[in-house]
C-alpha cells in the first residue's frame, strides 16, 4: 500500500504542475509570432482550388519545388 500512496501523492502533485506546464507551452507555441503563415496556409489548403482541380505543380508540398 505505500507504492500506491507514494505514486498517489506523485500525481497529485507533480503531475499535474508537469501537465500544467506542457499546457502552457503548447499554447504559447501555437500563438507565437511566427506561426501565423504557417497556420494560415495549413488552414487554406482546403481551398486552394475550389474553382479547378489542382495542377500537377499545386499538388507538390511546397518544400519540394
Amino acid at each position: 500500500m505505500e507504492t500506491y500512496s507514494l505514486l498517489r501523492e506523485f500525481a497529485d502533485s507533480w503531475m499535474l504542475l508537469f501537465l500544467f506546464l506542457f499546457f502552457i507551452g503548447v499554447v504559447i507555441w501555437a500563438f507565437r509570432p511566427g506561426s501565423t503563415k504557417t497556420y494560415e496556409d495549413t488552414a487554406n489548403i482546403p481551398f486552394r482550388n475550389a474553382d479547378k482541380p489542382a495542377s500537377e505543380r499545386a499538388a507538390q508540398p511546397e518544400a519540394q519545388q
